[in-house]
C-alpha cells in the first residue's frame, strides 16, 4: 500500500498524523504543517482538480520556488495519476514554450504573479492551456484572465467536493501502481529542444530508498529545501526521500535568506552543488581577511592543525594523542563556532554533485568536522548511482556504486549503467531513448572515467569532449576541457571557465572572475574599479588570475595522461556568462559549443597570437530588455611546464 508518493503520504498521516511533514518560513516566523494537515490539503486539493477535469494520464505544469503548497499540489496532482511536471523558476517565459506543448499541458501551477505573468506571456503559443492556478496572491488583484483562479479557491472547490464524494480521493490513491507515470523532467537542452525524462513511483522511491538506507536515513532528519524543484537531485532529497523516509523539510522565506535561514534549521541532511560549498568557504575567508590579527592567527594556526589531522578523524583513523587534544581545543576555538556560522553544527550527512570540487574545498570542509561526500548520478538515473561510504570519501572520485547497480566501462571509456532507478523513456522522443538505453538494460551515461582499485567511479569528462591536440608539441596527447575546467573553478577567485584545445596545437581559456572575491581582495589593496567590466580588465587581477593558470599547469605537469592539456593562453571575459543569454544552462553548464560561436572573435584572438581584442556584446536584463557590453580584452600568455614523466 507504500508504493506510490501519495500512499507514503497517507501512511506518515496514519501513523504520526501530528508530527511535523514541512516548514516554511514566513515574515521571519517558522510556519509548521504536519502530516495530517498535509493530507487533507492534498485531498482538497486533488478533488478540486479532478472537478476541474484533471484527469490519468494528465500533465501539469509547476512553476516556482520550494512552498509546502507547491509539494502538496504535486501530491495531488499524482493522487489523482496525472504527472507533475516542475520547470524552472528563473526560465524565461520562451523557454516553457516546449514542454508545455511537448506534454500537452492544460493545467499549471504558477507559484507567484511573475510566475503567472510568463504562462499568460506564452498562452498564445499554448492555447491548450487553460487553467492556471497561482499560489501567492499579492499583484493579482485585478487580474482578468479565463481558466485564472487562486490555489484558495481550488481548495475551497476541492473541500466542497470532497464533503460531496469522501471516497473519491482515497479510491484514486488506491488505484495507482509502482509502475505508473510519477513525474517528469525536462533536461537542459544543451544540443537542441529539452527532452522529456520520465520516470515512474518506483523509479525514484528505488533510488531514494537504496541512498536513505546507504546512509542511514531516518524521519528524525531536518533538510532545508532551496534548490529549484525543477533539478531532479533537489526533487530526490526533498520530495522522494521525504515521502520515503518522512523526515522534516524546511522551505525558506526566500534565496536572499537561504544562509540565515540555514543557520536557523540547523539540517542534519544537507546537499548543494559545489558553488554553494565554494561561496560558503569565500564568504569566509573575506571575513578572516578583515579580522583583528590576534584572531586571524588563531584562525589559521588551527586551520593548519584540522588540514593534517582532521580528514585523519573523519575517516575512522587513529591519531596521535597530542594531536587529538590540539585538534579538541581547537574545535572549541574555531571549528565548532565555524561549524554553527555555516549552519552545519547539525550536519551528520553532506552531499555534493553536478561537478567536480576541488581538493582543497574538500578537505576543508571534511578537516572540520563536516562529513561532506561526493555522489554521482544524473537525471535519467534518479540520482543514486554511486555514494561515498563514510570513512572513504576521496576529492578525486564519486564513490562505489550503491544498491543494484551495476557499472561497466566501454571501449571507449564511456561510462554505462544498470540500475533500477532508470528512465522509462523521453517522452515522445523513441530515437533519442534508443540512443542511452540498450536493448538489455544498459544506459549510456555520455561520462568517461574509469573504476579505479579501491572500486571507486573517477570520472574524466563528457565522452564527446574528450579530445586530442593537434600540431605542435603536444600532438596526439588527450585533452578533457571539464578536467581543465574544474581544476581553476578550484580557486576562489575564479568563477567560471571555458577551455578549447581539441584538434588545435594548444590549449586556451576564457574566464569568469568571482565579483565578490576578487572584488574583496582589490579593495584590501586599494584597487578602484567601476563594476565587473571594469575590475575583470584590470592588470593586477590578470597577473592573480595568471597565478591561478599556472599553479594549474604545474599540477597537470604531473599528470602523464594530461599534460598535454596545460593551459598556454588566457582573456577574462568582459561579462559574467549567463543562462538568459544561453551561454550557461538553468543548471549552470558552460554551452562551450555556443560560447564558441558567441565569441569568435575572442577565440580567434587566444589563437591567433593578440595580446588583446574588442569584443561587443548583446545581454538580456531580468526584466525583458536588451543591452549592450562592448570592451577590449586583454590576453596573456601562461607559463606550461615539462610533463614530469618526460622530464625523467
Amino acid at each position: 500500500m507504500t508504493s506510490t508518493f501519495p500512499q507514503l503520504l497517507l501512511s506518515h498521516a496514519a501513523q504520526r498524523p501530528q508530527d511535523p511533514a514541512m516548514r516554511e518560513k514566513e515574515y521571519g516566523i517558522w510556519q509548521t504543517l504536519s502530516w495530517a494537515d498535509l493530507a487533507t490539503l492534498v485531498q482538497h486539493l486533488a478533488c478540486g482538480l479532478h472537478q476541474a477535469g484533471l484527469q490519468r494520464g494528465d500533465h501539469m505544469v509547476v512553476v516556482g520556488a520550494n512552498r509546502p503548497r507547491l509539494y502538496a499540489t504535486m501530491l495531488a496532482v499524482q493522487s489523482l495519476g496525472a504527472v507533475p511536471i516542475p520547470l524552472y523558476q528563473d526560465a524565461a517565459a520562451t523557454e516553457c514554450v516546449f514542454p508545455i506543448n511537448n506534454a500537452e499541458v492544460r493545467f499549471a501551477f504558477a507559484e507567484d504573479q511573475e510566475q503567472v505573468d510568463k504562462l499568460l506571456e506564452i498562452r498564445s503559443q499554448c492555447p491548450q492551456l487553460a487553467h492556471l492556478y497561482y499560489d501567492d496572491p499579492r499583484g493579482l488583484r485585478n487580474y482578468d484572465e479565463p481558466g485564472l483562479a487562486s490555489l484558495d479557491e481550488l481548495q475551497a472547490a476541492g473541500k466542497a467536493h470532497a464533503a460531496l464524494h469522501p471516497d473519491l480521493f482515497r479510491d484514486e490513491v488506491a488505484r495507482a501502481a509502482e509502475g505508473d507515470v510519477a513525474a517528469m523532467f525536462f533536461t537542459s537542452g544543451t544540443t537542441g529542444n529539452p527532452k522529456g525524462v520520465v520516470h515512474t513511483h518506483f523509479s525514484l522511491l528505488n533510488r531514494a530508498r537504496a541512498g536513505a538506507e546507504f546512509d542511514r536515513l531516518t524521519h528524525r532528519e531536518d533538510v532545508l529545501a532551496y534548490l529549484p524543484p525543477a533539478w531532479i537531485g533537489q526533487n530526490i532529497f526533498s520530495y522522494a526521500q521525504w515521502l520515503a523516509c518522512g523526515y522534516v523539510v524546511n522551505c525558506p522565506e526566500s534565496a536572499s535568506t537561504v544562509t540565515i535561514d540555514l543557520k536557523e534549521i540547523g539540517p542534519t541532511y544537507y546537499f548543494a552543488p559545489p558553488r554553494v560549498f565554494e561561496g560558503l568557504l569565500t564568504s569566509v575567508m573575506i571575513r578572516m581577511e578583515d579580522a583583528g590579527a590576534l584572531k586571524r592567527r588563531l584562525f589559521h594556526a588551527c586551520m593548519a592543525l584540522a588540514q593534517r589531522v582532521g580528514p585523519t578523524l573523519m575517516d575512522g583513523k587513529p591519531v596521535g594523542l597530542l594531536d587529538r587534544l590540539g585538534y579538541a581545543l581547537g574545535d572549541w576555538l574555531v571549528y565548532g563556532p565555524l561549524r554553527n556560522n555555516l549552519g552545519m553544527s547539525r550536519v551528520r550527512v553532506a552531499y555534493t554533485a553536478g561537478e567536480a570540487i576541488g581538493p582543497d574545498l574538500f578537505t576543508f570542509y571534511r578537516s572540520i568536522g563536516i562529513n561532506l561526500k561526493q555522489l554521482y548520478g544524473s537525471t535519467e538515473t534518479a540520482v543514486f548511482v554511486c555514494l561515498q561510504p563514510d570513512h572513504e570519501a576521496r576529492a578525486d572520485t564519486v564513490g562505489v556504486p550503491c544498491a543494484g547497480v551495476e557499472i561497466k566501462v566501454a571501449d571507449n571509456g564511456e561510462i554505462l549503467v544498470k540500475s533500477p532507478g532508470l528512465l522509462k523513456e523521453y517522452f515522445r522522443n523513441p530515437a533519442a531513448t534508443a540512443e542511452v538505453l540498450t536493448p538489455d538494460g544498459w544506459y549510456h551515461t555520455s561520462d568517461a572515467g574509469f573504476i579505479d582499485s579501491h572500486g571507486h567511479l573517477k570520472i574524466i569528462d563528457r565522452v564527446k569532449d574528450v579530445g586530442r591536440l593537434k600540431g605542435g608539441p603536444s600532438d596526439g596527447a588527450m585533452f578533457a576541457p571539464k578536467y581543465v575546467e574544474n581544476k581553476l573553478k578550484f580557486f576562489p577567485h575564479i568563477k567560471e571557465v571555458v577551455a578549447y584545445g581539441d584538434g588545435r596545437e594548444k590549449v586556451c581559456v576564457m574566464i569568469n572572475i568571482d565579483f565578490d572575491a576578487v572584488g574583496n581582495w582589490a579593495e584590501r589593496r586599494n584597487l578602484p574599479y567601476a563594476g565587473y567590466t571594469d575590475l575583470a580588465q584590470k592588470s593586477e587581477v590578470y597577473e592573480l588570475i595568471k597565478e591561478c593558470v599556472e599553479k594549474v599547469n604545474a599540477d597537470l605537469a604531473e599528470d602523464a595522461l594530461l599534460a598535454g592539456s596545460q593551459v598556454s593562453r588566457f582573456l577574462v571575459l568582459h561579462k559574467e556568462l549567463d543562462a538568459d543569454d544561453g551561454e550557461l544552462t538553468r543548471t549552470n553548464k558552460v554551452r562551450r559549443g555556443f560560447i564558441a560561436e558567441k565569441y569568435q572573435p575572442l577565440v580567434d584572438g587566444l589563437y591567433g597570437g593578440k595580446t588583446e581584442q574588442y569584443i561587443e556584446t548583446v545581454v538580456k536584463f531580468e526584466d525583458g530588455r536588451t543591452g549592450s557590453v562592448s570592451a577590449t580584452l586583454k590576453i596573456m600568455d601562461a607559463k606550461t611546464f615539462t610533463p614530469v614523466k618526460a622530464a625523467a
